[in-house]
């Protein structure tokens, strides 16, 4: 979430992976090769195993992302 793509980013670990982050990320995303998504601040993106999100306002769609790719179910109260 954040700036945490920019340690993925020095790894090659998101070539070719649909990627967002916060926005002052983008130009590292995209020269690692990845596929940077502008979504809403709310918004996450999963591409495979991998859920990214832009800030703390994605939290829940992140987290909601996260644990089906876990095999569990998200619950909202």
């Amino acid at each position: 979430i954040c700036h945490g793509v920019q340690v993925l980013t020095a790894t090659n670990a998101i070539k070719d992976k649909k990627i967002t982050c916060y926005p002052a990320c983008a130009p590292e995303v995209t020269l690692a090769q990845a596929h940077y998504q502008d979504v809403g601040w709310e918004d996450a993106v999963a591409d495979g195993n991998l859920v990214t999100g832009k800030a703390w306002t994605s939290h829940p769609k992140f987290c909601q992302l996260f644990l089906e790719r876990l095999g569990t179910k998200f619950c909202k109260k």
